[in-house]
């Protein structure tokens, strides 16, 4: 998408350990006209695959699991970090570590939202090395719900995020796939 692309290069910063920040657009400050294209370009995207929920994490992919839901007519789900007082015992739980926090989190779903009738878009901002992502995977799995696929706004294709899905078997659709951060240059890939 290159709407994406361009305000990546516009915007986007290079931080040390391989971070790119574009929290002025995507996940900090959020422009809605953007976000609210990403989502409609998810919706068509997986449009095939039939979803019946969109599922994210807590909370850098909310507003894009909502603009995808909302482009798609179906509920959003999130997992939370940590369990809610109002929150019954009967959750699927899943640890995620966070790259950028540099913290494991016990992420839940409170089971009557994810059940075997449905299929699960799982939509999030950046794909790094694919904890968040696995875990949502894990929580899907143990609904017994079936895996429409991923979709990620940005993937960071020289971190692990993908191959870790990819041995899951689950696809990754990514709007902009940064091969290199190099000398604090942002390069996409061409594919």
């Amino acid at each position: 998408m290159e709407q994406v692309k361009e305000r990546i290069l516009r915007e986007g910063r290079v931080l040390p350990n391989s971070v790119v920040k574009v929290d002025s657009f995507l996940n900090h400050q959020v422009d809605p006209h953007l976000i609210a294209a990403i989502g409609t370009h998810f919706a068509d995207h997986f449009r095939d695959r039939s979803f019946t929920k969109v599922l994210t994490i807590e909370a850098s992919g909310i507003h894009l699991a909502y603009a995808t839901a909302l482009a798609a007519g179906v509920p959003m789900v999130y997992a939370k970090k940590r369990k809610a007082l109002t929150q019954a015992d009967s959750v699927y739980r899943s640890e995620v570590w966070s790259y950028t926090r540099q913290e494991t989190y016990q992420v839940t779903v409170s089971r009557p939202y994810l059940t075997v009738e449905d299929t699960v878009l799982i939509i999030d901002d950046i794909l790094a090395e694919g904890s968040a992502l696995v875990g949502l995977v894990d929580i899907v799995r143990q609904s017994g719900a079936t895996l429409a696929g991923v979709g990620v706004v940005i993937e960071k294709s020289f971190q692990a995020g993908r191959d870790r899905l990819a041995e899951l078997d689950v696809p990754v659709y990514a709007l902009a796939r940064i091969a290199s951060l190099a000398n604090g240059r942002i390069e996409f890939s061409e594919s």
